[in-house]
């Protein structure tokens, strides 16, 4: 499991190309599906996700919608035109980041 401090600075990344990705989705779905392609490394807690949605939507990138199934509440979030935007911008400053820091540790990354 990666430590939290890695985690915090490209979880905003990682949300916007899972929804990207994979359109609609309720937060535990989010949480599972970034748990199986990240291979059980990176566990989303709800004190991380739920803060950083809720951010993303005030900032205009998600939309939300509310879906009751019997007495079940669901909240499912998507990209705004802005979101899908702004998604791009953000995986390409992660990617060159990430490129940055193999030249600074001086280490060759795949």
């Amino acid at each position: 499991m990666h430590s939290p401090e890695l985690l915090k600075g490209s979880l905003q990344t990682i949300l916007l190309k899972v929804l990207k990705d994979h359109g609609r989705m309720y937060g535990y779905e989010i949480t599972q599906r970034v748990k199986e392609l990240s291979g059980e490394r990176i566990l989303l807690t709800e004190g991380a996700l739920y803060p950083t949605l809720h951010k993303l939507e005030a900032e205009g990138m998600l939309k939300t919608e509310v879906v009751t199934t019997g007495k079940r509440v669901r909240k499912y979030y998507s990209l705004t035109p802005e979101g899908k935007v702004l998604v791009k911008t953000r995986v390409n400053e992660l990617i060159a980041f990430i490129k940055t820091m193999g030249n600074v540790l001086q280490v060759e990354l795949n």
